[in-house]
């Protein structure tokens, strides 16, 4: 919920509304344009945001396909979440995460996404989150794996073409520090498929969101859904934005 957001901002929000700014959030042409906090401020000119959710209505989760429903949770009030509570029965078809909630129906090819997310398992090497984009279907999406100690499984961008999954970064750390069990961190990702300079352009941020802890540039998928997950653990997700220059409608129906 956006009880996370500094007092700071909410000044900023007040003084805003006080004076009747144009920029409250509204929907135009199925698009939400957004108010502006200071985090924005780095969203391109030509972005819109396309897609915002902080789960305070119990009917939040019900935007979001799972691959395994049974794992899945979403809790409501001052502090609603999309909660990955256990261990998903869905079986990758490739060697890929298990644990996946992806947007219904969205489709985004460039994007910048931000999002709250908080680790509840045990920490260990591989203790992760993941994000997705560029989802096409169950065997052709690429995946942030943030997790404690990098290695060749871990802690990269990996990329899942009908083939089990590669790691693609060609920047990232010697691992992420999620600290004790349940502490919130935001995760920023930058992404590209526009012809150009910066075609294929991956950036993942961790809370510092002017150094980016991986980069990749991968062209092999665009468009596709955007989703929430972990390879084999638990977390949770809350004050998901996107922005984009466009959105794009597609039916359910990944994981069948």
């Amino acid at each position: 919920m956006n009880n996370r957001i500094s007092y700071f901002h909410i000044f900023i929000y007040l003084i805003i509304h006080v004076v009747g700014s144009s920029q409250n959030s509204y929907a135009q042409d199925n698009v939400l344009v957004s108010t502006i906090f200071p985090e924005d401020f780095n969203i391109p000119a030509t972005y819109k945001l396309l897609y915002q959710q902080d789960f305070s209505s119990a009917s939040a989760i019900n935007e979001f396909e799972m691959s395994d429903a049974t794992a899945w949770k979403g809790t409501t009030g001052d502090h609603g979440e999309l909660v990955l509570f256990g261990e998903s029965q869905y079986k990758a078809r490739v060697r890929s995460p298990y644990n996946i909630a992806l947007l219904k129906d969205h489709i985004f090819g460039d994007f910048v996404l931000e999002t709250d997310l908080a680790q509840s398992g045990r920490e260990y090497g591989h203790r992760d989150l993941c994000l997705f984009f560029g989802a096409k279907d169950a065997t052709n999406f690429y995946y942030v794996h943030i997790a404690s100690v990098a290695d060749q499984n871990a802690n990269n961008i990996f990329l899942v073409n009908d083939a089990p999954r590669t790691n693609i970064a060609t920047k990232t750390t010697e691992g992420t520090d999620w600290g004790p069990t349940n502490s919130w961190h935001k995760v920023r990702i930058e992404r590209n498929v526009s012809e150009g300079i910066s075609e294929g352009n991956i950036k993942v941020f961790f809370d510092d969101m002017t150094n980016p802890i991986m980069e990749a540039n991968d062209t092999h998928l665009d468009y596709g859904r955007i989703g929430f997950g972990s390879f084999d653990d638990t977390g949770r997700f809350d004050n998901i934005r996107i922005w984009g220059p466009a959105l794009y409608s597609q039916p359910e129906g990944f994981f069948k």
